[in-house]
């Protein structure tokens, strides 16, 4: 979507506030890249130890709340 040229170079408040806050703080956005690692980026999974934890499994009752006596 083309603009007019009246508003090619406009830019939202909220623009200029993200791009002030990035100038003022130039490490923010390593510090996001770091906190995604953390809570998001996992690891590789190891097959065989995904079919270990799979084989050890103890199979759950049907009714998991009446016991067997």
């Amino acid at each position: 979507m083309k603009f007019s040229k009246q508003f090619q170079l406009y830019e939202s408040e909220a623009t200029l506030f993200i791009n002030q806050l990035k100038q003022n703080n130039a490490h923010i956005e390593q510090d996001q890249r770091e906190g995604r690692a953390l809570l998001w980026d996992k690891a590789p999974l190891d097959i065989d130890a995904q079919k270990r934890n799979d084989a050890c499994r103890i199979e759950q009752q049907a009714y998991v709340y009446q016991s067997k006596n």
